[in-house]
């Protein structure tokens, strides 16, 4: 019998250089509420990127095509003749209106118009990275994303009362029973692959609604067609965020595609062990050798170093440590740098 061939997989990364002096004169020239989340650590780069186009080239060279979104700056090191890349401008997808913007969420819920993109396609911030062989398989099957469906309670965060995740579980409740949901797919619901999060399932089980779905800081795989089913659906909230210059603490953004993906039971069923997410370095730097090991001789296939975890303080010393491991990991430049 002839092996069916799965369809092409696109990556999609987006990344913004903070100290582009055009883009800073660019947002100085957009007002703030008090609510709206400018801080610089949405922005600043840590210099890790290369590591992850090394990672993407090492562990994945299956990837058909690697989008990289910007504002329009772009890494002095990285070829844009590479033939698997593509440079994207925001304005080249993101619809007029809605530009400049300097909120992800912005950016995130408008991908799907980016041209030529792949049907099934994986998101990446650039702060996710490939430690490990990555399968196409690890993302989708049979031509559906590749998730885990994991129960949590959605609470705003405490700091900086970001409200996003209550704002997707309302959209979703609106069109889910969390009891017939869980009914008409258990074997999505409660699948060993999951681990100890399944625990969240059994526990939240009382609840008629749903309470929250937890995710990782991950690679998210995603579809076109579930942008273009929410953005008819639920056209004014998502043209409401776009709206916004800067992130609001009342915004959507793209962990409600994946939920949606998991309600619909448009997933496959994958292992919590693939990666690891929000890498929590802390102020004490000695404590940290576990996470820089975590790069340098990983367990996971993925990870994600959230740079909200950054003490202003020990920021640089930090960021020295990190760059050392993937260095020891990924030593070689790949086809996309100069």
């Amino acid at each position: 019998m002839r092996k069916i061939m799965e369809e092409k997989i696109d990556f999609v990364i987006t990344w913004v250089d903070g100290n582009d002096p055009k883009w800073l004169k660019e947002k100085k020239k957009y007002e703030l509420d008090n609510e709206s989340d400018d801080r610089d650590i949405r922005f600043r780069d840590m210099g890790t990127l290369k590591y992850l186009f090394r990672g993407i080239e090492k562990f994945s060279p299956w990837v058909n095509k690697i989008y990289f979104v910007t504002w329009g700056h772009l890494p002095d090191w990285l070829d844009t003749e590479n033939p698997k890349l593509e440079i994207i401008n925001h304005k080249d997808f993101i619809p007029e209106k809605y530009l400049p913007t300097f909120n992800s969420n912005t950016i995130d819920l408008n991908l799907y118009r980016i041209k030529n993109l792949s049907k099934n396609f994986v998101y990446f911030n650039d702060d996710m990275f490939i430690l490990k062989e990555l399968k196409p398989t690890d993302f989708f099957k049979k031509g559906l994303p590749c998730n885990e469906a994991t129960l949590s309670v959605a609470t705003p965060e405490k700091r900086h009362h970001n409200y996003t995740p209550i704002m997707n579980m309302e959209i979703i409740n609106e069109y889910f029973s969390r009891q017939e949901v869980m009914k008409k797919h258990p074997f999505q619901w409660f699948n060993l692959k999951y681990g100890k999060y399944l625990l969240a399932n059994f526990c939240l089980l009382p609840w008629k609604r749903f309470s929250g779905i937890r995710y990782d800081h991950l690679p998210s795989s995603l579809q076109k067609g579930t942008f273009e089913e929410l953005w008819r659906k639920e056209h004014d909230i998502f043209d409401m965020t776009c709206m916004n210059k800067f992130r609001s603490p009342y915004d959507i953004n793209q962990w409600l595609l994946q939920d949606w993906q998991i309600c619909t039971g448009n997933f496959v069923p994958r292992s919590i062990k693939i990666g690891e997410g929000n890498i929590d370095v802390n102020d004490d730097l000695k404590s940290n050798e576990k996470i820089y090991k975590s790069i340098s001789k990983p367990k996971y296939k993925m990870t994600a170093i959230n740079d909200m975890i950054f003490n202003e303080n020990n920021f640089d010393e930090v960021k020295k440590h990190i760059l050392q491991n993937f260095e020891i990991l990924l030593p070689s430049p790949s086809s996309f740098e100069r």
